[in-house]
């Protein structure tokens, strides 16, 4: 009988259905177990079946042999004897811990329809393993319509105390909704959001948002696809729980114990990763619902005596707008308006005429939902009318309200200064807020870690001298200086604003990284200057008192402070670092390193 699926010939006879009959009926197919790690420990927590084609079998690989099975109707057969055959492994070999078994979601149905989940679960009794320790792993989930029959089958499981797990989640509705429904124990992220996380931001904030998912609907993830040391140090330092891949252990035909050395030794280590982050966060909204004012507008044949009366009574409209069919088609300035009825005879002349042709006709219009690049631009624009007659806000071209002058100034600064402190403008490195989450994760971690405090010696005669565009040219190349010696898996630079930056190093050669960094900027630093003050040394220029001297080049200083991970606040390292770098400044040296730390 095994001869049938042995021949080569077997597959090109079209006779595919013999042949799986024949390899299912000969127990032929090998299992194999890859290891589930818990990401806090390293421990070995579970093992997930999988199922490899013996020698000599014409479909060399599994996709090929479930292609097969789909193609022939024998989907759910072969499916079920996938689970046989891992159970029987299992047990063989001894296997601790829970073990995960692939079944398609229209497998279970169908085990569910013909009544065979009993005699499922007697395999399991006969391979002398738990039902406890399952967990069944639904694959091809996203298929599912009748998600009824589906929970009535996942039920059934539950009462053999049986776990489920949703396989390759990715973000799909479906999959979301059967998340929601079935309310897994555990959900297996796809690799394409874990692989290379390391060094994509928009992986991280994707997996950030499964953990809040996960934590609401009382589920554990699960990353797949975990194939390197710093990929595994970020999800680790994610909260994700366990992860799965080959740096953690490839499938092989026995249940390991442990994981690797290599993935044991980054999950034991008290490395903090750096985790990516966006270096220029999305602008946010300046919400033009808080900028507007639901002031009502009047039609355009109003007259300067009705305008003059709706200041009046409401002193604090800064403006009217003139609308016809919902659309507007003038701004009413108060200030420029009251001026204007104020001069002699013009209530006389004026009074009883329409108002629109002393209206702005083509006022500064701003849509409901604008962002802050949109609103910057009326804050940049030539006509500078706003400042007093303010905005008129529309939503599809028809009016909504009025905003204030200087309300719209005030929400434009005040998200420029908010996104400022996330990233720098200029080097679109990570600010205040970034730096500070830093620091509070390595303090969290118990890491040893040394803050640095970098600053610019000289700079402002440089900038008054050149220019404030050669100063940012002096200021990104001291950005690229610092970022070519962090290490971007173990050090964190941030930018604090002006010349002042933050290297927060977990990397033992520290010391020998800032010498090369000061080395590097000094020597580039000097070929920005002309060549009479790099033969002088200097520049004359006026210090801080308005006093004109001398000024050496432009060099760089670096304040060090060895922080023992123990210090109470986050504040403690910034201002320590902070102190060594004005010594490091005050005695004109490259590097000082300050010894001093909190109370432990």
């Amino acid at each position: 009988m095994l001869a049938q699926w042995e021949s080569p010939h077997a597959k090109r006879s079209h006779d595919e259905a013999g042949v799986l009959r024949a390899l299912i009926a000969g127990h032929a197919l090998r299992p194999h177990f890859q290891p589930i790690v818990q990401l806090a420990d390293g421990e070995v927590w579970a093992h997930e079946a999988l199922i490899r084609t013996p020698p000599g079998c014409p479909w060399r690989n599994p996709d090929e042999l479930f292609a097969a099975a789909a193609r022939t109707g024998l989907g759910v057969e072969l499916e079920l004897e996938c689970v046989r055959r891992a159970l029987a492994g299992w047990s063989q070999h001894g296997g601790r811990g829970r073990l995960f078994l692939n079944l398609s979601a229209r497998a279970l149905v169908a085990v569910l329809a013909q009544r065979d989940l009993e005699s499922l679960m007697t395999v399991t009794e006969a391979a002398r393993v738990a039902p406890e320790g399952l967990v069944v792993e639904l694959t091809e989930h996203e298929h599912v319509r009748d998600v009824d029959t589906l929970m009535a089958a996942v039920t059934r499981l539950r009462r053999h105390k049986v776990g489920i797990a949703l396989d390759d989640f990715g973000d799909g509705r479906s999959s979301l909704r059967l998340w929601s429904e079935l309310k897994p124990e555990f959900v297996k992220v796809d690799k394409y959001f874990t692989r290379e996380i390391a060094t994509h931001p928009e992986k991280v904030q994707t997996l950030r948002a499964l953990l809040q998912i996960s934590q609401t609907f009382g589920s554990a993830l699960v990353a797949e696809g975990i194939e390197s040391g710093n990929d595994l140090l970020v999800l680790r330092d994610l909260g994700v729980r366990f992860g799965q891949g080959w740096a953690l252990g490839r499938p092989a035909p026995e249940p390991v114990a442990a994981p690797p050395a290599e993935a044991l030794a980054v999950i034991r280590s008290r490395d903090v990763a750096i985790i990516p982050e966006r270096r220029r966060p999305p602008q946010q909204r300046a919400s033009t619902h808080t900028l507007m004012r639901e002031i009502e507008p009047l039609p355009p044949s109003v007259t300067c005596e009705a305008v003059f009366a709706l200041f009046n009574a409401h002193p604090d409209f800064h403006a009217v707008a003139l609308v016809e069919h919902e659309r507007p088609v003038g701004l009413i300035g108060r200030v420029g308006f009251i001026a204007r009825y104020a001069q002699p005879f013009f209530r006389d002349l004026y009074g009883r005429k329409p108002s629109l042709q002393f209206a702005n006709p083509t006022p500064k219009t701003v849509d409901l939902h604008a962002q802050v690049d949109e609103l910057t631009a009326v804050l940049t624009s030539q006509d500078q009318r706003y400042l007093s007659e303010g905005i008129v806000i529309t939503e599809h071209g028809r009016y909504r309200g009025l905003a204030s002058g200087e309300d719209l100034v005030r929400a434009v600064t005040e998200a420029r200064i908010e996104a400022a402190r996330h990233a720098n403008p200029l080097t679109l490195l990570p600010g205040n807020i970034p730096i500070t989450q830093h620091i509070e994760r390595l303090l969290a971690a118990g890491r040893d870690f040394v803050a640095c405090y970098a600053d610019l010696n000289h700079f402002k005669p440089f900038n008054d001298l050149y220019g404030y565009w050669r100063g940012d040219e002096m200021i990104l190349m001291a950005a690229r200086c610092l970022s070519a010696q962090a290490d971007p898996q173990r050090d964190f630079l941030g930018h604090v604003g002006g010349d002042d930056f933050v290297i927060l190093f977990q990397s033992e050669d520290w010391q020998a990284r800032c010498r090369r960094a000061v080395a590097d900027f000094n020597a580039a630093a000097r070929e920005l200057y002309d060549d009479q003050a790099r033969a002088a040394g200097g520049v004359m220029a006026e210090d801080r008192h308005g006093v004109e001297r001398f000024h050496p080049l432009t060099t760089l200083s670096i304040g060090a402070a060895r922080m023992c991970g123990c210090a109470h606040k986050a504040a403690d390292a910034a201002n320590l670092a902070a102190r060594a770098k004005r010594a490091a400044k005050a005695r004109n040296v490259d590097l000082l390193v300050l010894d001093e730390a909190p109370d432990c």
